[in-house]
């Protein structure tokens, strides 16, 4: 039997997602931006790449069998790749999520069978985080097959999932002719596993950052400092500290980028190439465009498409909560 054919099992499917011209980006930015499709991963999302990753190690150092008990603080999408990715490994999912996050997240993780502890979005300093509070829970749920905190901010298998995945796949898809990568950060480990699988096969691509407001890592690479400022309503995006996946990603430009900016872009994508993406995808994009304006004509340039639209339809989808937060509004809502 050709098991080339055919996938063994969801895990199988993670990875090899097509990377696509975006025809507005290009023409705005007189570059070449190509989007890598993660929202086409399994689970929905780039994240099932390190929920992979994440799982394989433990199970290879044998901090885990069939049967373990996964716990992870996420704002989603993590959460929905550990529990699919557990699920055909035979394992169960304890995920603790912040209470803002979208109503559609919440629901996919019931539905995927996670158990599901909601928790107010308060600082990391807070022990009452939903990361520091996802790694106290783990230490008191009790599994004969071993229970794994997969930590993915400080966990540097996610850095390793990108490095030994995403990048081989943008440098195959373009056959080497890279002469950017740019991405938002939440863990950081999409950022820094990529540019530097990126950067060893070229040392001249150049690295950028999309960050939202409400995040420091801007100022960061801009003026060494960790500080933010304004906020926004984009999910899983944006960070407060420097996480050990971040620790030595190298970055050449940064850009800060409104949900204004994110959402006009992710609204006219919709109308004019059949794509509905999520607000963070608006980030890396408009983040992709500015890089190339400033890069210069005809370079290619590579972003994150990192989820569906249909993840945040209660909120960059509903009228309401758009103007309240005196963003654009989609004509056809």
């Amino acid at each position: 039997m050709n098991h080339s054919k055919f996938k063994k099992s969801f895990n199988d499917c993670i990875g090899n997602t097509p990377l696509i011209k975006l025809k507005i980006a290009s023409q705005i930015s007189g570059c070449n931006i190509y989007g890598k499709c993660e929202f086409l991963n399994p689970g929905g999302s780039v994240k099932d790449r390190p929920a992979l990753q994440i799982v394989k190690d433990a199970l290879d150092k044998k901090l885990i069998s069939e049967g373990a008990t996964i716990v992870e603080g996420t704002a989603g999408n993590t959460g929905i790749g550990l529990c699919l990715v557990g699920n055909a490994l035979g394992m169960k999912s304890e995920i603790v999520m912040p209470k803002t996050q979208s109503e559609e997240k919440k629901k996919m993780l019931q539905i995927c069978g996670a158990k599901l502890h909601l928790v107010e979005a308060v600082p990391y300093k807070n022990p009452r985080n939903y990361v520091r509070y996802s790694e106290t829970l783990s230490k008191k749920i009790k599994n004969k097959n071993g229970v794994l905190w997969a930590n993915q901010f400080d966990n540097l298998s996610n850095k390793k999932a990108h490095y030994l995945t995403t990048g081989p796949e943008i440098w195959s898809q373009l056959s080497g002719k890279v002469d950017a990568f740019i991405c938002s950060v939440g863990t950081g480990g999409t950022l820094a596993g990529t540019s530097e699988f990126l950067r060893e096969k070229n040392k001249n691509v150049k690295i950028g950052l999309a960050d939202p407001f409400g995040s420091a890592i801007h100022n960061f690479f801009k003026k060494g400092i960790l500080k933010s400022e304004g906020n926004s309503i984009t999910e899983g995006i944006g960070q407060g500290r420097i996480t050990k996946n971040l620790e030595h990603a190298k970055v050449d430009e940064s850009f800060q980028i409104s949900d204004t900016e994110a959402l006009k872009i992710v609204f006219e994508m919709i109308l004019k190439e059949g794509l509905i993406l999520g607000g963070s995808s608006g980030i890396n994009i408009v983040g992709a465009i500015k890089l190339g304006k400033k890069l210069g004509k005809n370079k290619n340039i590579v972003t994150i498409l990192c989820d569906y639209g249909t993840k945040y339809e209660s909120k960059i989808f509903n009228k309401k909560f758009l103007s309240k937060n005196k963003l654009p509004i989609p004509s056809w809502l």
